[in-house]
């Protein structure tokens, strides 16, 4: 087994045994550490949407947008049912976006659906979906009505192929509201900004009478790719359930982080 990090390769060969593979779901595919219980959210929540957020079958693997596999197989517990498109734009932050915006449309709450582009400039669904484009030229974007209006599905994402070729990690982090380790849920995003960075989402948390917190990560990434749940090599006895302090760095199968920094989408 391999273990990626900055280019890195080293011999893994742990195992976590709270992997139940039976488990369809991201919450009944992981077990509890003992002592542990799942934080209740409401139901209907974005939080409750990702905990149970239906996966492929146990031993899926890693695919990239043209059908190949991912070079390392070893990183993930599961695959998110996270569709990929064979355009090759649907990288990290593409991903999480996604995730979320299709929360939004399930729960009727399209009006919310919208991202900064890198530039500072808003682009919501709505607005696509009336018939508004962007004009690019250089930092200056505008908006003008050059289509029909469309509120279709598959109109949907050819909205989200413009967000993910103009938004990504960097806007997110200058978008988002930056939230502090004390005050992580599920939906939460680990981020690294930069061009590139890296971002990975919790999708579970656990917490003990103790009060001491534990969740799961998930991420996209590039090239684009098959989300996955993934593995935690730094907590043999309770992995994969990551445990963040901070300023502390964090050390994922693909990425290492040099410290916990955390944003929520709004």
């Amino acid at each position: 087994m391999t273990h990626h990090i900055k280019g890195v390769i080293a011999n893994i060969t742990r195992t976590s045994g709270l992997i139940n593979k039976n488990g369809d779901s991201v919450s009944t595919r992981v077990l509890l550490p003992d002592g542990y219980k799942r934080v209740p959210y409401e139901k209907g929540s974005f939080q409750e949407y990702l905990r149970h957020y239906q996966l492929k079958a146990y031993g899926s693997k890693i695919i990239n947008y043209d059908d190949t596999e991912y070079f390392a197989q070893d990183w993930h517990e599961a695959i998110l049912e996270v569709p990929v498109p064979s355009n090759g734009l649907q990288q990290c932050a593409d991903a999480l976006m996604r995730i979320r915006s299709e929360y939004l449309w399930e729960q009727n709450k399209k009006e919310d659906i919208g991202f900064n582009f890198t530039s500072g400039h808003y682009c919501s669904w709505s607005k696509y979906a009336e018939g508004y484009r962007p004009k690019i030229k250089g930092n200056k974007v505008s908006f003008h009505k050059t289509a029909q209006a469309n509120t279709s599905k598959t109109n949907f994402y050819k909205y989200l192929n413009l967000i993910y070729t103009y938004a990504g990690t960097l806007s997110m982090y200058h978008e988002l509201q930056k939230i502090t380790v004390d005050d992580i849920r599920i939906g939460d995003m680990l981020v690294k900004p930069g061009s590139p960075g890296h971002i990975e989402i919790v999708v579970d948390e656990i917490v003990n009478e103790k009060g001491e917190k534990m969740y799961l990560l998930a991420q996209g990434n590039t090239p684009a790719q098959s989300v996955c749940l993934l593995k935690n090599y730094g907590n043999a006895s309770s992995a994969p359930w990551y445990k963040f302090t901070k300023n502390d760095p964090v050390d994922t199968p693909s990425y290492y982080f040099d410290k916990a920094s955390f944003i929520r989408f709004k």
